[in-house]
């Protein structure tokens, strides 16, 4: 799109961006509305995630914006106080989007002591009914205290990973009871079991464990009210009864709680509905829990890029042959692939744990039982991935840490097509693929699951990246794609990825963790035959890729192991593999990175402003037309989303 500015603003280690949505306009206006209200069910279930990842979030952010209003911009102290405002609302939260780790106040206590003393009574009663000392108190501990609540989520094997871990999903009781409590609940022999725990808050009441479940008539319960509102606005303009039947079964879901008609809905889901409109909607992703079994609630509102979307088919077209293929034992494969498929899409409403931070591309249902019988749907974000790559072409991230020109040249070259590729292949065959043995569990690995899962699928795409059937699918226009990406994966996984995480710092990430493990384990058994090697010049340090042959069979073996570990549950080998590859970083390489990446003033992480969408009528107060916008800055559109999708009661 001409003249349409992608990054907005950039400040602590964050950047914003914009996404366009193309071909919006040319719509008919039935599709609008149906995109405008599945949109509002988006937006409605914020303070969802707040709560969900610290119950102290929803008072913070009032407390927040009620003091944002009282400061003067050019007194001491303000810049940094907006900054702090910025990097919360970024983050859903206190504590660091990515890292999770939580955020640090550059102004200092005295500071906030004057600020609160300006607020009267009536101000300080919006944040509960509390004097301005008891205020202060509440916020001084958990904006200062770096003891308190430190981490979201704590992956510290040596520690217990429920009461260290600062999230809402455990109240009053430790890793060992939770743990406990969702085993006696398992029945081992139900081969259809749905996913214990995922839409519920655990706590200890008079000692007594009870599930506090998310549904109408329970927790959250006004917040869902609302997002079932529009879910019913959005089934009366549907594109089709397929569309209707789904969201019935997902409201019907938010009723009542009921995890097997979660399933039944995931299933509906996955099937071809025939329409342009998708959505997400849910608790769906477990990986703000530590023990993996709680789901963050999120929501995604896309259209389809057809052309695209023609294209990655041929992936999903092929995923049999893919199976067959792959390098892991014959016990670990599928006999038979089903519904796998593959769609690219572009992105017009990001709510929940999408939003601000956008994922690239999904890959659901996550019930391994759904995925062996029913397939899987995976979608790639295209438009958020041309945001990314738009943004990023002066940023002198590659220049600065690609060893020469031929390595710089080849990521020119081909870097976005490897990088939407690689995507591809993680998501659709790669999440799709294997299969778990009789009686084993996909929450055998505890807290190792996610990162061996993110892992596996990585892996699986880096394998098949090199293969000669990509130019036989018309997937690549040179087999130097793969090469393209093998030098951007190591050069990412141990090298460009140290800049997100403080000095001294474990990697906590399981994304990040996943990467990490990749590289110096592929490292590590090519070394003899100097695979990677470890080069400097002009003081720097850099990994370059001798031998790319070599390196995909590395990426075959290790890919054979991960699918094993996985297929039999075998928790020991996760956690050895895991703790002995992806958490510890070098020092040394640490400091130089995050030295070489200061140097060119980017920051590490992007977010998104989501487009706005407004409803027109005419003089008669008939809908005619549903706008879109990109004119709200980051600040005026999370202070708007404050007021007018505040649902929860923020009292503490």
């Amino acid at each position: 799109m001409p003249n349409f500015e992608y990054q907005v603003e950039q400040f602590a280690d964050l950047r914003i961006l914009r996404y366009h949505i193309p071909n919006f306009d040319e719509l008919t206006l039935q599709k609008k509305l149906y995109i405008y209200y599945l949109a509002e069910a988006a937006l409605c279930g914020r303070d969802i995630i707040w709560d969900q990842n610290n119950e102290k979030n929803l008072w913070l952010r009032r407390c927040m914006d009620l003091l944002y209003g009282h400061i003067k911009s050019d007194e001491k102290g303000f810049t940094e106080f907006e900054v702090l405002y910025k990097r919360i609302l970024f983050s859903n939260g206190i504590h660091h989007h990515y890292s999770t780790e939580k955020l640090k106040p550059e102004f200092d206590e005295d500071q906030l002591n004057r600020w609160i003393q300006r607020l009267n009574q009536q101000e300080l009663n919006q944040v509960g009914e509390k004097s301005g000392e008891e205020v202060l108190a509440q916020l001084a501990e958990l904006l200062f205290d770096e003891f308190y609540m430190s981490k979201r989520v704590c992956q510290d094997e040596d520690q217990d990973l429920v009461i260290h871990s600062a999230n809402n999903f455990y109240k009053d009781l430790t890793q060992n009871e939770a743990e406990n409590f969702y085993k006696e609940q398992i029945d081992r022999a139900d081969e259809k079991p749905v996913s214990y725990g995922l839409n519920s808050r655990l706590l200890k009441l008079d000692d007594q464990i009870m599930e506090e479940t998310w549904k109408v008539g329970g927790k959250y319960s006004e917040t869902i009210q609302r997002i079932c509102h529009w879910l019913i606005k959005a089934s009366e303009v549907a594109e089709n009864d397929k569309q209707k039947e789904v969201i019935d079964l997902l409201y019907q879901f938010y009723q009542t709680g009921d995890l097997k008609l979660f399933d039944q809905y995931s299933i509906e889901w996955l099937k071809e509905q025939g329409g342009e409109v998708d959505f997400i909607n849910g608790f769906i992703e477990v990986y703000g829990d530590p023990l993996g079994f709680k789901a963050t609630w999120e929501s995604l509102v896309n259209i389809i890029d057809t052309e695209e979307t023609k294209k990655a088919s041929v992936i999903s077209e092929n995923a049999q042959w893919f199976e067959n293929h792959s390098p892991v034992a014959d016990s670990h494969k599928k006999t038979e692939v089903q519904g796998v498929s593959m769609k690219v899409i572009n992105a017009i409403m990001l709510g929940g744990d999408c939003y601000p931070a956008s994922p690239l591309g999904i890959n659901l249902p996550n019930a391994e039982w759904i995925r062996e019988l029913h397939g899987s749907k995976s979608v790639s974000l295209q438009n958020i991935s041309h945001s990314y790559e738009m943004a990023s072409l002066s940023s002198g991230v590659i220049e600065e840490f690609a060893y020469d020109e031929e390595e710089l040249a080849l990521h020119k070259k081909y870097g976005a097509i490897a990088d939407n590729l690689h995507t591809h292949l993680h998501e659709c065959v790669g999440h799709g693929s294997g299969k778990l043995e009789p009686g084993v569990r996909s929450d055998a690995l505890k807290a190792y699951g996610s990162v061996i899962e993110e892992a596996r699928a990585d892996l699986f795409g880096l394998y098949f990246m090199a293969d000669e059937k990509m130019l036989e699918l018309n997937l690549v226009p040179h087999m130097d794609v793969a090469k393209a990406q093998y030098n951007s994966y190591i050069r990412n996984g141990l090298m460009v990825q140290m800049a997100r995480i403080g000095i001294g710092a474990n990697v906590e990430q399981t994304h990040m963790r996943n990467r990490q493990l990749v590289g110096k384990w592929v490292m590590q058994h090519g070394a003899e035959r100097n695979v990677i090697e470890k080069m400097t010049k002009n003081g720097k340090s850099y990994f370059v890729i001798n031998d790319h042959k070599l390196l995909r069979q590395l990426f075959g073996q290790l890919l054979k192991e991960v699918q094993r570990i996985k297929s039999q549950g075998d928790y020991s080998a996760a956690k050895e593999l895991v703790e002995r590859y992806g958490v510890k970083v070098d020092p040394l390489i640490h400091r130089e990175v995050k030295e070489r990446y200061s140097q060119l003033n980017v920051a590490p992480y992007s977010g998104f402003i989501n487009p706005k969408l407004e409803l027109k009528t005419d003089d008669e107060g008939n809908i005619i037309n549903v706008e879109v916008s990109y004119l709200e800055s980051f600040l005026e559109q999370m202070r708007r989303y404050n007021k007018e999708y505040c649902f929860e009661n923020a009292a503490t």
